[in-house]
Parts: structure tokens; C-alpha cells; sequence
């Protein structure tokens, strides 16, 4: 693909998110991420939501808890008739720092790759339109 299209997400896991003890948050939480950056990139693609039809590769590479800040990002990497290949990586970028205070956080000097994963999604070709800017 000559234009590459990348998509973008940066969000920060509440209370709410956290599944397991000492703020753990379930690795599901990403790849709800990475959907919704799947559905943005269908979107700025073909004008239509689209269906995630599947991973064929997920790796959980970091801890996730309560407080970090995490920007999930994803590309489609190669595009058939109706199928979207996507590539996806999400990484803490601020930690929090409940050590020096309630609400103290670091801006991570170098972001820590948290999740990778490879999907396939699909848009019937009776949905896919030309999406213009």
C-alpha cells in the first residue's frame, strides 16, 4: 500500500477496567481496543463498520493496571475483495506512581509494548463505498 492508513487510540484504564488483584487489567481489555481501532480504520476505509472476523496472532508482552495510559494503534496491512488485514500493537505510555503520591504519574521515557496482535476484517462488498479525505 503506497498510503499507509494508521490508526490511533490513547486512553487510560479506570478502576472500572481493572479484573484482578492489585489493579490487573484483563489482556481482554486490549484487544477490545483493538477493535474499535479495527472498526475507526474499516471506517476511514470503506465508509462502513465492518465485522472483525478474527486474530491469527495475539501476544500479552506487559502488565496493564488501573492508572496507565495506553494508545493502541493499527494499520491494515493488505486488502482483498472484501478482507482487511490489520496489524496492532498497544503500549503504556504513563505509569502512575502510587509510591510518591495519590495521584502522581511518570510519562513514560520509552513507551512499553503491552499487546501485538494480527486480525482479519471483512466488509461485505455491498458496504464498501469510496471515503474521500
Amino acid at each position: 500500500m503506497a498510503d499507509v492508513l494508521k490508526v490511533i487510540l490513547r486512553l487510560r484504564m479506570s478502576s472500572h477496567d481493572a479484573h484482578y488483584g492489585g489493579g490487573l487489567v484483563d489482556g481482554a481489555r486490549m484487544l477490545g481496543l483493538f477493535g474499535d481501532v479495527a472498526t475507526e480504520l474499516l471506517i476511514r476505509h470503506d465508509g462502513d463498520e465492518g465485522l472483525f472476523r478474527a486474530y491469527s496472532s495475539v501476544e500479552f508482552l506487559a502488565p496493564v493496571h488501573a492508572g496507565d495510559f495506553i494508545e493502541a494503534e493499527g494499520q491494515i496491512t493488505a486488502i482483498g475483495a472484501s478482507s482487511r488485514q490489520m496489524r496492532f500493537e498497544a503500549r503504556k505510555v504513563i505509569a502512575p506512581r502510587p509510591d510518591l503520591g495519590d495521584s502522581a504519574a511518570d510519562v513514560l521515557a520509552e513507551p512499553v509494548l503491552v499487546c501485538r496482535a494480527t486480525g482479519t476484517c471483512v466488509v461485505p462488498k455491498a458496504k464498501q463505498r469510496p471515503v474521500r479525505g
